[in-house]
């Protein structure tokens, strides 16, 4: 009797819980349960694990852990969130939160190499850059060489939901031949959170089929994407509320030694983007009392930009050339050093005063 009963009860728990380590209940059939001495034909009854105690009927009987891998016929054999579920709407997915273009994180990007394909622009003619300066004297600069970059590479099918979490969401370097690609784009002028990030910059025709670079920001969310065909790419419709983005063109703006962020693009929000800039050479040599360098690796926004740069070893002093910077809110303190021949500023508390990342580009 006791054994027959088991012996239902062993299957039952081998059939729910054989590939999987979750806890919970469920309601399953015996065919011929001998129940003190009765036959009971298609018996309905409830197993449950309570080591330690599961899930109520009622309720989605795994709890998080590795996806579900054998989940109650009961439950339609259904899986979402690593939950075994009905399919009714019961458990309806939670809804994600509106995103907007702030900064998530404020350390500079890992290095990395740009695609070869990628052009920039041509900068101004330049005389010939100066003589190298003996060994000594670059001794005397502590010299510091940085090559992070602000923008980011990505492949064709790289969607923005996948790229744009926990980083910034600024700037990226699109490869060439993304027309081919199969990456898919939600959304027209609004662009759905799972579109690629570089076939969107396609449809809204700020880069072509040779790559490049172009800007993104987050515009929280829509009620609905139309689907349109622009520049070669079909984009779909969506009629549901979804995070959104646009795309834009990376300007270029040539600036001089003094030149700040606090007169350039200061910190606001929504964030905006800074224009990729183009720093002469021999900044250096200016009044560092008019073109102030305060800070070290991150800078106050009343810093000469370009001063900052030579100082963060980004550019060249005897070369100048292109930079990005991200402007980021206030700091409490400013910490001073001597690099690349540059003596920056200490500040501690500065009244309303933001600061600013300096990035190289590659």
């Amino acid at each position: 009797m006791y054994y027959n009963f088991l012996f239902c009860l062993v299957i039952v728990l081998q059939l729910v819980w054989a590939t999987s380590s979750r806890i919970g209940c469920a309601v399953n059939l015996c065919y011929n349960m001998n129940v003190w001495g009765q036959i009971w034909a298609k018996a309905v009854y409830l197993v449950c694990n309570y080591s330690p105690k599961g899930n109520w009927w009622g309720y989605a009987p795994y709890k998080h852990g590795t996806p579900c891998s054998a989940c109650p016929p009961s439950y339609g054999g259904g899986c979402k969130d690593n939950l075994c579920y009905k399919d009714d709407s019961s458990y309806p997915p939670e809804e994600e939160t509106e995103e907007n273009n702030f900064i998530e994180q404020e350390a500079p990007h890992t290095p990395q190499k740009p695609w070869s394909r990628a052009s920039k622009p041509e900068p101004p003619s330049l005389p010939a850059p100066a003589p190298t300066k003996p060994p000594t004297e670059n001794l005397q600069k502590n010299e510091v060489v940085n090559t992070q970059q602000m923008s980011q590479m990505v492949t064709c099918d790289t969607k923005l939901r996948d790229q744009c979490k926990g980083t910034p969401c600024n700037r990226y370097e699109c490869p060439a031949g993304c027309l081919d690609a199969t990456g898919k784009v939600v959304g027209t002028v609004y662009f759905e959170m799972q579109s690629s990030v570089c076939r969107a910059g396609l449809h809204a025709g700020v880069i072509d089929n040779d790559g490049g670079w172009m800007d993104v920001t987050r515009q929280g969310r829509k009620d609905y994407f139309i689907k349109s065909n622009k520049n070669g790419v079909q984009s779909l419709g969506k009629y549901q509320s979804a995070n959104s983005f646009t795309v834009s063109r990376v300007t270029v703006k040539a600036i001089s030694c003094d030149t700040t962020v606090a007169q350039l693009c200061p910190f606001q929000k929504p964030v905006k983007h800074c224009p990729r800039l183009y720093c002469p050479r021999n900044c250096m040599e200016e009044n560092p009392h008019i073109s102030r360098v305060i800070g070290t690796r991150i800078y106050s926004d009343r810093s000469s930009i370009c001063r900052s740069a030579v100082h963060a070893g980004v550019i060249r002093n005897d070369a100048g050339g292109y930079i990005d910077v991200m402007p980021v809110d206030k700091r409490k303190h400013y910490i001073a050093s001597h690099q690349n021949g540059i003596s920056s500023e200490s500040l501690q508390n500065p009244p309303g005063g933001k600061a600013f990342w300096v990035f190289a580009v590659i």
